[in-house]
C-alpha cells in the first residue's frame, strides 16, 4: 500500500514537472546582459537590411522574451509574411504583449491592423485606446490617424473636434509626417499650443461651429512599416 501512495504522488507530480520543463525550454538558457541583447538585436537589423528575413526572424524570435522591440519586429514580420508565413493572429498576440509593455510603435501598428480590418471587420473601438496611447507618446502616425478621426468625427466613439485635430496634426507634422503637415496647413494652427498632445475626452464637443472643412483622407499613410532599429530590453 505505501508503494502505491508513492507511485500516485509521482504521477500527480508529473504534469507540473512537464510544465516546468516546457517553460525552461522556452526561455533562454542563460540570462543575457543588456549589451549582449543589444548586440543580438543589431545582428537581426543587419540581417533584415540584407533582406535575409529568415535569419532576422530567427534572431529576433530568440530575443522575444528579453526585448520588446524584438517582439514588435517579429509581429511586423508575421503581419507582412517576411521570413515566415503570414499570420495575423500571431502578429496580434505579439503586438498586444509589446503594447501592454508600453511600446508606442506596437500600439500604433496594432491599431492600424484593427482599422484596416486585417483581423476581421474594421474595429475602431479596439483601435482607439491604442491610438490614444501611441499619440500621447508622440508617435507621428498615431497622431495623424487620431487627428483624422477628430477632424471628421466618428460617432459615437470620437466627437468631431477641430481643435484637437489641429493639435494632433501639428504634432505629427513636427515629427515629419507630410500628410499631417498638409492637413495642418489647411486647418490652421491650434489655438492652444501644447508641449505634448493630449486626446480630448469623449464628452468634448466641436469647438468650431459650422466649420465644414473638406474631409481628411480616411486611409492611413501607405508608407512601409520599418523595423525598430534599437533594442528595448
Amino acid at each position: 500500500m505505501p508503494q502505491l501512495h508513492k507511485i500516485f504522488r509521482l504521477l500527480t507530480a508529473m504534469p507540473a514537472l512537464v510544465l516546468c520543463t516546457c517553460l525552461a525550454m522556452a526561455m533562454p538558457a542563460h540570462a543575457r546582459t543588456s549589451t549582449e541583447i543589444a548586440a543580438a538585436f543589431a545582428s537581426g537589423v543587419a540581417a533584415y537590411d540584407a533582406a535575409d528575413y529568415e535569419k532576422a526572424f530567427k534572431i529576433w524570435w530568440d530575443l522575444r522574451y528579453e526585448d520588446i522591440a524584438a517582439m514588435r519586429n517579429l509581429a511586423m514580420m508575421l503581419r507582412k509574411g517576411q521570413g515566415t508565413e503570414k499570420d495575423p493572429k500571431k502578429a496580434e498576440e505579439l503586438y498586444l504583449r509589446a503594447s501592454e509593455a508600453g511600446l508606442p510603435t506596437a500600439q500604433a501598428d496594432l491599431a492600424d491592423m484593427y482599422l484596416k480590418g486585417e483581423l476581421g471587420p474594421p474595429d475602431l473601438a479596439r483601435a482607439l485606446p491604442l491610438l490614444e496611447a501611441a499619440a500621447a507618446a508622440n508617435h507621428p502616425v498615431a497622431q495623424y490617424q487620431l487627428g483624422q478621426f477628430y477632424e471628421t468625427g466618428a460617432p459615437p466613439l470620437v466627437p468631431q473636434n477641430l481643435e484637437v485635430a489641429r493639435q494632433l496634426y501639428a504634432a505629427a507634422a513636427k515629427r515629419g509626417m507630410p500628410d499631417a503637415a498638409a492637413r495642418a496647413t489647411f486647418l490652421g494652427p491650434p489655438a492652444v499650443a501644447s508641449q505634448q498632445t493630449v486626446s480630448a475626452p469623449a464628452s468634448s464637443v466641436n469647438t468650431t461651429a459650422n466649420n465644414q472643412a473638406p474631409p481628411a483622407q480616411t486611409a492611413a499613410p501607405s508608407a512601409p512599416v520599418p523595423p525598430l532599429r534599437a533594442s528595448r530590453p
